[in-house]
């Protein structure tokens, strides 16, 4: 059996953060499969959170880049955004830290790997960043995201990512006028705590790709993908 206990004084360490209220801590690592197997009343996952805490990723990621590298454009500021953002570098970040073992999570969800998906984990990073956002403040949060992203801000530098299938796509785009690709979630299947997504890719209106994943950043990348090898990018 986990010693979480141990584990989240591990984490509560190695994040340095003087929390006000654990209670924000404790919401951030509490899956929906937990809530929704133990059917707590009044007992929050950390899926608001995740969307709080995208929103202040995107920013600290974009200001760094654009006061950091002022000779690069737009189009290479973007892709190194995408690169620092995208599902597998949080995910990476989150298994450092080891929040896949502090989980609060659904016995059905753990059986099935659920500590260690990278969807998972990388929304524990976005859930965490809320709760910092929330207890300590904009500046707070956004310098804790800079500090865990180090590691992954150098191998974007030098290369050692893995592809950005979307930004791939969108540069292809752009290079053949201003049309844009557009990204759509064709459907949804399974429970809340098991949710597969199935994206679409759009270009000039019609479906180029489609891609399946356990989050909708997965799938979108996956049509992307998809686009890039059968359709568009193949055109080239």
């Amino acid at each position: 059996m986990l010693n979480r206990k141990a584990f989240l004084r591990d984490l509560i360490q190695r994040l340095a953060v003087d929390w006000h209220d654990y209670n924000l801590l404790h919401q951030a690592l509490t899956h929906s499969s937990y809530t929704y197997e133990s059917k707590q009343n009044g007992f929050e996952n950390n899926q608001r959170l995740e969307f709080l805490g995208d929103a202040v990723l995107d920013l600290a990621v974009s200001d760094h880049l654009f006061r950091s590298y002022p000779h690069l454009d737009e189009g290479n500021l973007t892709k190194m955004r995408a690169a620092l953002v995208c599902e597998p570098s949080l995910a990476r970040v989150a298994k450092t830290l080891g929040v896949g073992l502090c989980l609060l999570m659904g016995k059905g969800e753990e059986r099935t790997g659920g500590r260690e998906r990278p969807s998972i984990l990388a929304d524990v990073f976005e859930a965490l960043l809320g709760a910092v956002y929330l207890d300590q403040g904009l500046k707070v949060a956004g310098n804790l995201a800079l500090r865990l992203l180090e590691p992954v801000i150098e191998d974007v530098l030098e290369g050692r990512l893995d592809r950005d299938y979307k930004t791939e796509l969108q540069e292809i785009v752009q290079q053949r006028g201003s049309e844009q690709v557009q990204y759509k979630i064709l459907r949804e299947e399974g429970p809340d705590h098991e949710k597969v997504f199935t994206a679409g890719v759009l270009y000039k209106g019609k479906l180029v790709g489609t891609g399946r994943g356990r989050s909708k950043k997965d799938a979108e990348q996956q049509a992307a993908k998809f686009a890039l090898v059968n359709k568009i990018g193949g055109a080239r």
